[in-house]
């Protein structure tokens, strides 16, 4: 039953406006391993292996000048860069200048919502400095990064978490964007589509046979409209599309999985060259959940067979994956069990679940795209 809220008590004056920071590190990992090692400054550098099968979980801007990006394997990598260098990766050195990072963010504010390790989202609504400008308190956090850690960041500015993303990957590197009350819709509708989060490149495909390729063509269509060609996924279209975003920073948040999925060209049967593409996926999605700090105990496989038919098979461990080599030995396992497939499959992914989050235990963290692709969420 509803308690209607006494006339006396209730709000007579409206919500103040928010005031919602997005910041995002400039190539995390590739800048952490330039700055403690002088030698690969100013030089392409890639963290992640080197070998067949590996795969790039950080690319520095001097690599991304050649079209190299995180989740690309690394010999396509190495096609477009002859000169790049490859970097293992180092997850406690990642941690450590995260570490820094945070505590900074808690200077400023509580409400933190940590998206990854090189990224989250502030409410500096209510600060602890009491600053009334965000795009003041943006530029102080940036300035204190730099300072500590010896990294540089981005940050957007704005009245939204929707719109501070967006405007965080304006300017990079080192660089703010603000996005001001009013300004939002109109900025909006000037971005390419692959910009809204969660479309991926067949949501970019389906929306382009749609004839929808900015901003302004989604906001031209109504709310029936996207219902109908993108379910529910139409509502969040619908209101991106008009810079709408009323999700508060949880501080709390906890993710449910990691995971990711490769959609073909062309459709695979063959065994091996399935075993090979399951090898690729583990090596982006562990790299996300070393992103993300979580451990899991369940591994889902997800097919997708040409004819649409979806199908998933799970294993549950009594405790938590133990790393990456047991998360792929069970990934494989399920797939043995499966061979030889009925018929071609057009989609594979993996994913951890039942997740504890390691050493953020009181900060929350969000699926996200964690540089060089996006999840597609259709």
């Amino acid at each position: 039953m509803n308690i209607a809220e006494p006339l006396d008590e209730a709000p007579t004056e409206p919500p103040r406006q928010r005031k919602i920071i997005h910041v995002d590190m400039d190539a995390f990992f590739a800048s952490v391993e330039q700055r403690d090692n002088p030698e690969l400054r100013g030089k392409p550098v890639a963290v992640g292996g080197s070998s067949g099968r590996g795969v790039v979980a950080a690319a520095s801007y001097e690599a991304r000048r050649f079209g190299v990006k995180s989740a690309m394997p690394s010999v396509t990598a190495k096609r477009l860069c002859p000169d790049l260098i490859f970097v293992k990766s180092r997850f406690d050195a990642y941690r450590e200048a995260s570490e820094q990072i945070r505590a900074i963010f808690r200077h400023h504010t509580d409400l933190v919502e940590p998206l990854s390790l090189d990224e989250a989202y502030l409410d500096v609504t209510e600060n602890k400095l009491g600053i009334p400008s965000a795009t003041q308190v943006a530029q102080m956090i940036r300035q204190e990064i730099r300072a500590k850690t010896r990294l540089t960041a981005s940050a957007g500015v704005s009245y939204n978490k929707f719109l501070a993303k967006l405007a965080s990957d304006q300017n990079k590197p080192d660089g703010i964007c603000v996005i001001r009350p009013g300004e939002g819709a109109t900025f909006v509708q000037t971005l390419p589509i692959r910009r809204f989060h969660g479309v991926g490149p067949r949501g970019e495909e389906k929306m382009a046979r749609l004839g929808i390729a900015t901003g302004a063509d989604l906001a031209a269509k109504d709310a029936a409209w996207l219902a109908q060609h993108f379910g529910s996924f139409g509502e969040y279209l619908y209101r991106a599309a008009r810079g709408m975003d009323d999700r508060p920073v949880r501080s709390n948040r906890i993710r449910k999985s990691v995971g990711g999925e490769r959609t073909f060209s062309v459709d695979r049967h063959e065994a091996e060259e399935l075993r090979t593409t399951l090898d690729e996926i583990v090596e982006i999605v562990w790299e996300r959940i070393e992103r993300a700090q979580a451990r899991g105990r369940t591994v889902t496989l997800k097919l997708k067979y040409n004819d649409f038919q979806l199908m998933t098979r799970a294993r549950s461990l009594p405790r938590n994956v133990e790393g990456k080599e047991q998360f792929a030995a069970i990934g494989h396992a399920i797939l043995d069990d499966l061979l030889p497939l009925p018929r071609p499959i057009r989609l594979m992914g993996l994913t951890l679940s039942n997740l504890e989050r390691d050493d953020v235990s009181d900060e929350g963290t969000q699926r996200r795209d964690t540089g060089g692709g996006q999840l597609a969420l259709f």
